[in-house]
């Protein structure tokens, strides 16, 4: 992609309403447009960065077993009431259509996953089956001030898993945990899990969450026995471990996943039962796994920047190689694009800055925005027919020989 002809823009300006890092570097670097609180538009750069994340997910959920399944976000008023949530979801925007009739947009998606699973489900033979989607949902969120990390309408990967019995949906739910951690670490992210509240559906649930100073939960973390737990969870606030009784300690966390036993809260509602091997009717155990692919994101950021902008995971960058031409030397522009064709044809996702700007601009826009690996052809390189390789995580700098840079790319 030639940067001159790249849809958006970088700006110097901090944007004034933005308190969270994340926002700030997406909206400079021109990654995301706010349209309004917790509400973004994905600009080209930020749109391919969240599509990888979303494959990454894909190819977990599929490994684990998860069939991809698209439902309606426009959902009727009567689902949401057989489970009682129509009133108890605070944050549920509501709407009103022709004759009266009420629908919701959907916060998550239980009250329409549960019917129809229970369509193409009868006997034990059917089970276990796990569907997910990733589908845009949304929460009248009263706090959207952090960027991606709590939007309105946000990116979210949801799976549920409907079994036969509790051993089942455990052992599910325990495979479901590594799946996650496989996720998070192919997105940079160091992620732990940590025990939430399980509400009146199990005696815990458990969320991901990762370390960093910009997050807004609190955990207590057991570095003796690995057992950490959220603030909200925790008896008296004790420092004491309760499982090892060590001391713990308290670091701040952004929850980027978090995983549920719902066993038959849902299933009862519906009236979804199976038959087992002797003909007896049984309930259906049920859980749910969700993943904010956007949220992963914004989280990526909070983690990997410095001062001068974002740092991106090569398996989630917009593009691997930033390609800069300085100086407006005909043979350095010559040069440079001959380099970006033959980078485009080896496979090697480019962004190439030809734009007619000062040598400084291209440079703090190219830490901005992070790419992994910084490729610079000027008028002093190519007297020697090199090309200056910096990596954006790295002070380092190496010249390379023009002629074997698409080899350093070349698997």
């Amino acid at each position: 992609m030639k940067q001159s002809k790249l849809f958006g823009k970088t700006t110097k300006e901090i944007p004034k309403d933005e308190v969270s890092k994340n926002a700030e570097l997406l909206i400079r670097s021109g990654f995301v447009d706010k349209l309004m609180a917790g509400v973004y538009t994905y600009l080209p750069l930020g749109l391919r960065v969240l599509k990888k994340i979303q494959a990454i997910v894909r190819e977990e959920m599929e490994t684990l077993g998860g069939q991809e399944i698209y439902m309606p976000a426009l959902t009727p008023k009567d689902n949401w009431v057989k489970t009682s949530r129509w009133d108890e979801i605070d944050v549920l925007f509501k709407l009103q259509g022709t004759g009266d009739k009420e629908y919701a947009l959907g916060s998550t998606h239980e009250e329409i996953v549960t019917p129809l699973v229970k369509k193409f489900v009868n006997s034990y033979k059917d089970l276990p089956v796990a569907v997910y989607q990733i589908q845009d949902k949304f929460r009248d969120e009263a706090r959207a001030k952090s960027g991606l990390l709590r939007g309105r309408e946000f990116s979210m990967k949801d799976l549920y898993s409907f079994h036969r019995n509790e051993e089942d949906l455990a052992d599910f739910y325990e495979k479901s945990k590594q799946a996650y951690l496989n996720v998070f670490k192919r997105c940079g992210l160091d992620a732990h899990i940590v025990e939430a509240s399980g509400g009146v559906f199990s005696k815990f649930s458990h969320e991901f969450q990762v370390f960093t100073e910009s997050g807004e939960d609190k955990i207590y973390v057991c570095n003796s026995c690995g057992r950490h737990q959220n603030e909200e969870i925790v008896e008296n606030q004790t420092l004491k471990c309760p499982y090892c009784g060590n001391d713990r300690i308290i670091e701040k966390s952004i929850e980027v996943g978090n995983i549920f036993e719902l066993k038959t809260k849902f299933t009862t509602a519906f009236d979804f039962t199976y038959t087992d091997e002797a003909g007896k009717e049984q309930p259906v155990q049920m859980g749910c796994y969700g993943i904010g692919p956007s949220r992963v994101m914004g989280s990526v950021v909070e983690v990997h920047h410095d001062d001068k902008g974002m740092i991106w995971p090569e398996s989630m960058a917009p593009y691997q190689v930033h390609l800069v031409a300085l100086g407006d030397d005909e043979k350095v522009l010559a040069q440079a694009e001959s380099l970006y064709q033959e980078l485009i044809k080896s496979g090697v996702e480019t962004l190439f800055d030809d734009r007619e700007v000062q040598a400084g601009q291209k440079l703090n826009d190219a830490d901005l925005i992070g790419l992994p690996i910084r490729l610079i052809i000027s008028s002093k390189t190519l007297d020697k027919n090199f090309v200056e390789m910096k990596k954006r995580n790295s002070s380092e700098v190496e010249l390379i020989k023009i002629a074997k840079v698409s080899k350093l790319f070349t698997k």
